[in-house]
């Protein structure tokens, strides 16, 4: 009996467990109104102790506001096809009349005129007559153009003064009023230069990146600066240790921001604009999600095109006559010639480096894995003319501005069209002319086609090589195709990506 019972009883507790009513404690409701509510009471706390900023500086010429519809629509179409848009939603503002003088921006700022004669320039670049009336009214502005057309000039002359001329006093401010953010040390340090060049009422800057010497940046900045240059890693570093207060920026660039953005930099400038004042003006010399209303302007087609003023040499190629071709090509340069070489890797560089110092050429190198003191001894080397040839990689020419550069070679094909009208744009600079050999083989059959579109943007001639290269692909692609379709009767694609 003892053991049916018990069989009994263990079955009907197992019944009373599994019909036993589980307790589930049910979570308040998040309210999203209120969480929203209370983070724009906490920001409005934040930055409720900062002085108000004065943005509008902009006094029009007579000569700039009797300009017609009609002249200014010639104007732009003459000056590589300039193209202007406002981004604000809903009523569009006007866009400015461009400042075809110096003195038809500056005439109340003789400093700042005073400082352009000096150097030499007799009108400004089709993207500074655009974007300066429109950064000095104090809008967001988007400036996309080539390079080597005065984007820097375009940003921190107007910064300049802001900085200058706002409500509260620079020694009352506490802290620096202008933040250029760079994706490279190369960039920052030519940033740096032309805010030393262009030097306006005192303005200190400093340049702070990685690799440079961390101690004594922070120094700089403890004594107090108005301007910091810096790459997003490094100032990521000294914000988080609190050795640099960003609440008093007012003025804020980022340059190059798609390239910062493609090396992984996202997070940092993130962090970064977190303690940089969410009222402050914002300038950008390409288009991402960081500006409020900005006015966006274009110089040149929208397209991938590489500057006009640089003659392109294309030559089809394979890997075992590099050598002779640059050989030959270094051969034909005059004593007064300069030349930036750029190749794929940095073991390349070397290679050639070794090569070339062994046959009694004097040559430097660019590339990531160089010390930083190694790198800055390079560039010198070859702005001051104790070098002629650079050999570069991509990376590390990226902000590289030398403005007597006469040739640009391209031993390795860069690994996208974009890279390649970068380095094209190394010369031909400052209005003057340039050369760009570049050498291809079959591993870079694939880009023939798109290459073609912009040499014949630019008005160059195309190899008979390279069309053939192009029909090659486009044989090439039709087969696979053609293949495809005859596995995949229904002509949907496998998608394996």
């Amino acid at each position: 009996m003892s053991g049916p019972a018990g069989m009994a009883g263990a079955s009907s507790a197992g019944r009373d467990l599994r019909t036993r009513p589980v307790v589930r404690q049910v979570r308040p409701l998040i309210d999203w109104d209120h969480v929203k509510a209370e983070g724009a009471a906490w920001a409005k706390r934040k930055w409720a102790d900062l002085p108000p900023i004065k943005k509008n500086f902009y006094v029009e010429s007579t000569a700039t506001s009797s300009l017609s519809q009609v002249q200014v629509d010639a104007w732009r179409q003459e000056n590589f096809n300039i193209t202007c848009e406002d981004l604000k939603d809903g009523e569009k503002r006007p866009i400015p009349n461009p400042t075809c003088k110096f003195e038809d921006a500056f005439e109340h700022y003789p400093e700042v005129l005073k400082s352009i004669k000096k150097a030499g320039f007799q009108r400004p670049t089709p993207i500074q007559s655009q974007a300066w009336p429109i950064v000095l009214q104090g809008m967001d502005l988007i400036g996309v153009a080539q390079t080597g057309t005065g984007k820097t000039l375009s940003y921190l002359i107007p910064g300049f003064i802001h900085l200058d001329s706002q409500p509260i006093s620079r020694e009352e401010r506490n802290g620096p009023g202008m933040l250029v953010l760079t994706p490279t040390r190369e960039l920052a340090l030519q940033v740096e230069a032309e805010c030393s060049k262009y030097s306006y009422k005192g303005l200190k800057s400093v340049c702070v990146y990685g690799g440079g010497n961390r101690k004594e940046q922070i120094q700089h900045i403890t004594k107090g600066v108005d301007i910091i240059i810096a790459t997003p890693g490094r100032l990521n570093d000294l914000q988080m240790n609190k050795c640099v207060n960003l609440r008093s920026i007012t003025y804020l660039v980022l340059d190059e921001a798609d390239k910062m953005l493609d090396l992984g930099f996202e997070g940092q400038i993130t962090k970064i604009l977190l303690d940089v004042r969410p009222d402050r003006q914002t300038v950008m010399t390409s288009a991402t999600s960081y500006l409020k209303e900005p006015m966006i302007v274009y110089v040149g087609t929208l397209d991938l095109v590489a500057v006009n003023t640089v003659k392109q040499d294309i030559i089809v190629t394979t890997e075992e006559e590099k050598r002779t071709l640059i050989q030959e090509f270094l051969r034909n340069l005059s004593p007064e010639d300069k030349a930036i070489i750029f190749v794929s890797r940095k073991l390349v560089a070397d290679d050639l480096s070794s090569d070339l110092s062994i046959q009694g050429v004097p040559v430097q190198s660019l590339h990531g894995s160089r010390e930083q003191f190694d790198r800055e001894q390079a560039l010198d080397d070859f702005r001051s003319g104790r070098v002629k040839i650079l050999i570069a990689t991509d990376l590390a020419a990226r902000g590289l501005d030398v403005r007597d550069v006469t040739h640009v070679y391209n031993y390795d094909f860069p690994k996208n069209l974009e890279e390649y009208v970068h380095r094209v744009g190394r010369t031909g600079r400052a209005g003057k002319t340039g050369v760009s050999v570049t050498l291809m083989t079959q591993a870079d059959w694939k880009i023939a086609t798109e290459l073609i579109k912009i040499l014949e943007r630019a008005n160059q001639s195309v190899p008979e090589d390279l069309l053939k290269m192009a029909e090659q692909c486009k044989l090439q692609k039709g087969k696979k195709d053609s293949g495809n379709g005859a596995r995949n009767p229904q002509g949907k694609a496998k998608q394996f990506y």
